[in-house]
């Protein structure tokens, strides 16, 4: 490294007494900017004569050395403070990382259940828990896992249709009437187990009212929740996150579940069934195919794990009469 840079040095006596930064800032913007001294170094300019050309190579040299677009961009916002402040001490005529930016990082695919892993959820019934509870959150996740809802749809369905319901689960029919994102309405297929728990639930839920529950009057409409908690009212999205944990934790699955993630395994396993990207689109509610093609990944992702274990080709071993090259 070259030796601490006379602006650097000031600047960060800067943000450390003026800003009065904490020193975890500090250490890592001196970090970012030593690294911007060592590239300026090495290019043989100063650092009030860096263009924004070199900043692009440098992004470049660290982006080809492995660094991601998240860490990049962390760097690129300490050294767009040094040269602001270099511009306020009239020092630089512009600020040469201005109009930088980090290479987009990849997003993260979903977390996906495997089958197994999701049946076993669905199907577990714990020994000496509450029947009501145990009744209402198989039906929670039936309709999560069955339908891909989202939480807020789940909890957002009343036991009763009507015309200003926000949605509701018609039985007989076997679909889900679902309010989305946007107010936009979409009708679901509900299985015959998610049917199957939903009757079960249907049949205890009101034993847990503390008043009587409500009834459709003559010509009027009925707005009861369908999922409640035990004080009768609507169950919130973050009831359903804790019960969901503690219920994949309870049935010895390896990682917690929350409920998007349950939406993510049904999108990827009808996939899998299916390879109609389209339909997956309509039943998950998004307005644009490019938000659905994520499950394409998680489908390839399937399919190269579903290869390296049976295929005799994946692992080759080398070294043996048999698998030397």
């Amino acid at each position: 490294m070259p030796p601490p840079d006379p602006l650097v040095q000031r600047y960060l006596n800067h943000v450390r007494f003026e800003k009065r930064l904490a020193q975890r800032t500090v250490a890592l913007y001196t970090l970012d900017l030593e690294k911007l001294a060592s590239h300026a170094a090495q290019a043989g300019v100063d650092l009030v004569a860096v263009q924004p050309s070199h900043i692009r190579r440098w992004v470049a040299h660290m982006h080809s050395g492995g660094r991601s677009g998240r860490g990049i961009a962390l760097i690129l916002s300490g050294w767009r403070g040094f040269y602001i402040w270099l511009g306020r001490e009239g020092l630089v005529a512009c600020n040469p990382v201005l109009d930088v930016r980090a290479p987009k990082a990849a997003k993260p695919l979903p977390k996906a259940l495997s089958v197994d892993d999701a049946v076993q959820l669905a199907s577990f019934d714990q020994p000496g828990a509450d029947p009501w509870l145990e009744a209402r959150d198989a039906a929670l996740v039936e309709l999560l896992y069955g339908g891909g809802l989202r939480v807020g749809e789940v909890t957002g369905l009343d036991a009763l249709a009507s015309d200003a319901a926000r949605g509701w689960v018609d039985l007989q029919a076997g679909e889900a009437h679902v309010l989305g994102k946007g107010s936009k309405r979409r009708i679901v297929p509900v299985g015959a187990k998610a049917v199957q728990a939903l009757q079960v639930w249907l049949s205890v839920r009101d034993q847990a009212l503390p008043v009587t529950p409500v009834r459709v009057p003559k010509g009027g409409t009925a707005h009861a929740a369908l999922f409640i908690g035990r004080n009768g009212t609507r169950l919130t999205a973050q009831s359903v996150w804790q019960r969901l944990r503690q219920r994949s934790l309870q049935a010895g699955l390896a990682a917690p579940v929350h409920p998007h993630m349950l939406r993510h395994s049904f999108a990827s396993h009808v996939l899998q069934s299916s390879n109609d990207l389209r339909g997956v689109q309509e039943l998950l509610g998004h307005a644009n195919i490019s938000t659905t093609q994520i499950y394409t990944r998680l489908d390839f992702q399937h399919l190269a794990k579903a290869y390296d274990a049976a295929h005799p080709r994946a692992h080759l071993k080398t070294g043996g009469p048999s698998g030397s090259k």
